[in-house]
């Protein structure tokens, strides 16, 4: 039994993999998949792939990117979700923001440096003609981080995707004041080198496993009341989520990895470019 230790944020976009999981698809082939739920996101799973506590990261395409870049011994493997990810713009539902055009010059909590929700608020500060150079941020960790740096006043607004946080809208803790999506596939598979190198068979079956219950995910039979139970979601707003949402079996190809790489490069969110061979491992 190979042993795989794979990571991803605990959220509606993952649950494919843990129907795997249960209906014991890796372990018939012989593979110990081993998830974990990492709440603080992107930045934290970079650290995990980096300090070998991590085999297989299915992470922000944005944040990996980045952090290959910077010397991350990472390939990615795979498109996983190719739609965008709408990232809601939050404030405390109590504080005097109205307009996405009053957070200007405001302090954003992120859930760490180099993590989705930093990366897009330059996306979004560019967007709006904002100076990005004069981008302030709070580290909260997690989402109920930035509950509480939101109510206390420490930061100003919060990035997160839309329907995860929709709860805390309808709760009135939160005011949404926008959306930003990305212009890019939001999540990709990406696989240390090493383990790579050494285990290229298995992550392929790993990647053939999960490709056939994305491709048919949304067919299973209410799939809706389902996600709408575990996540404590309003079963109209996962109909709204799924309508949205496409997963991908695809390799990211170079065309699209370079229109990638130059949308973050002009944003300033990466220094230097790299090559698509660098960056992108077809297996």
């Amino acid at each position: 039994m190979k042993t795989v230790k794979i990571v991803g944020v605990p959220e509606h976009f993952n649950l494919p993999w843990q129907l795997c999981i249960e209906n014991g698809e890796f372990e018939a082939e012989n593979i110990d998949l081993q998830w974990k739920n990492i709440p603080e996101g992107t930045g934290k799973m970079c650290q995990m792939l980096r300090d070998e506590e991590a085999d297989i990261a299915v992470i922000l395409t944005e944040g990996i990117v980045k952090d290959i870049a910077a010397g991350n011994p990472a390939k990615i493997v795979q498109i996983y979700v190719q739609s965008p990810l709408i990232w809601g713009i939050h404030v405390a539902a109590k504080s005097d923001f109205q307009e996405l055009k009053d957070l200007k010059n405001k302090k954003a909590a992120i859930s760490r440096l180099g993590s989705g929700s930093q990366l897009m608020a330059y996306v979004n500060a560019n967007e709006q003609g904002w100076k990005t150079d004069d981008l302030k941020f709070e580290i909260v960790n997690t989402i109920d981080g930035a509950v509480e740096a939101l109510t206390n006043g420490s930061a100003d607004y919060f990035m997160w995707e839309h329907f995860m946080t929709k709860p805390l809208v309808d709760q009135g803790i939160f005011r949404r004041v926008g959306d930003c999506p990305t212009p890019w596939p939001s999540f990709v598979i990406t696989v240390r080198d090493e383990f790579l190198r050494k285990n290229s068979k298995t992550v392929e079956k790993v990647l053939e496993i999960i490709n056939k219950t994305t491709y048919d995910f949304k067919q299973i039979p209410n799939i809706d009341q389902t996600l709408s139970e575990l996540f404590n979601q309003k079963i109209e707003d996962i109909q709204d989520w799924l309508q949205l949402t496409q997963w991908s079996q695809k390799q990211l190809d170079e065309k699209a990895f370079n229109k990638i790489q130059n949308q973050l490069f002009d944003l300033g969110i990466i220094e230097k470019k790299s090559t698509f061979v660098e960056m992108v491992k077809a297996l």
